[in-house]
């Protein structure tokens, strides 16, 4: 398929791309469900959740990818099957059980807050990994301002005591961005190959390598209803699944670099959701730190003379 041109996007691909916002802002949303944030003695465990999220997303892709008749590399293709397993571990099996935890404690639209930050740490590890991406003094200004809003969404919590639940579930979510956003690096570096192929492979290796979690836990210990399992389902056909699929048709019609904007507007129809399911409300210093963050981003891409293609 054809790419559309840049700066010329079509209302069928703002539609995609507002569909594709949705069904990832609506992880941070069912997450808080399956582990029914807030309430230890009920919801699924962590190490359940995870394992059944890959699990039903990595069906749904092998169902996709054999519908269009392609099949996943040869077993004696190393470098692709190296870039398969990087992006499980660092695209799917960290972030989700570093995210997953830390929604125990904190809310859905705070932890999706911190996906914004994803473009900074990307233009950092670009910067050195990669020649025609050196950091200028514009990306450089950038990349300060998104850190400083990092700090600020991170510092009043902080100030309260590292021993702090929030502290540490924030902490988790620091993580977690930095994991997506070695997994965006790790993808740029990639040997070229099939898209959904692609994703099919790393989701399955990811399911894979969760399943010992599920053993972790003590069944008799587990009190959770159909609405926490319900949850998991979605997890894994709606942000695991089928928006890996709408990515990959998106990447095709317009280009990475228009998909970037999602690190904006996850944040904002997350906060939405959790509002009007959750009755979320965001403090003052996490509005402030996201205007931060978004300020990086834009001057870091600017600076880097970054142009949609």
């Amino acid at each position: 398929m054809s790419q559309s041109q840049p700066g010329h996007r079509s209302a069928a691909d703002w539609s995609l791309f507002a569909l594709l916002t949705l069904l990832w802002a609506a992880a941070y949303a069912l997450t808080r469900v399956a582990v029914d944030k807030g309430n230890p003695e009920v919801g699924l465990p962590v190490a359940w959740v995870l394992p059944g999220r890959l699990t039903i997303g990595a069906a749904v892709l092998w169902v996709f990818m054999l519908a269009r008749g392609q099949r996943l590399p040869s077993l004696k293709d190393r470098k692709r099957w190296l870039a398969i397993l990087g992006m499980g571990l660092a695209g799917s099996v960290f972030p989700f059980f570093l995210i997953t935890t830390a929604q125990e404690t904190v809310n859905s639209s705070l932890a999706a807050l911190y996906t914004a930050a994803v473009p900074i740490f990307v233009v950092c590890g670009a910067s050195f990994l990669f020649a025609d991406e050196r950091m200028t003094r514009g990306t450089a200004i950038g990349v300060l301002s998104g850190f400083a809003g990092v700090a600020v969404l991170f510092g009043p919590d902080a100030m309260n005591g590292l021993v702090n639940a929030s502290v540490i579930a924030q902490g988790l979510l620091i993580l977690a961005t930095m994991n997506y956003a070695a997994a965006s690096l790790m993808a740029r570096g990639a040997p070229r190959m099939e898209a959904i192929p692609f994703a099919t492979g790393f989701v399955t290796l990811a399911a894979i390598v969760s399943w010992p979690l599920a053993f972790t836990v003590n069944p008799a210990e587990v009190t959770a209803d159909w609405t926490h399992w319900a949850a998991v389902v979605g997890l894994g056909v709606i942000p695991t699944a089928i928006a890996q699929a709408l990515y990959m048709l998106l990447i095709a019609r317009t280009s990475a670099t228009f998909l970037s904007l999602t690190g904006y507007s996850i944040p904002v129809v997350s906060a939405g959701l959790g509002w009007l399911f959750f009755r979320e409300t965001q403090s003052w210093h996490a509005l402030i730190a996201f205007a931060l963050i978004l300020g990086g981003v834009w001057l870091a891409r600017r600076g880097g003379g970054v142009k949609e293609g």
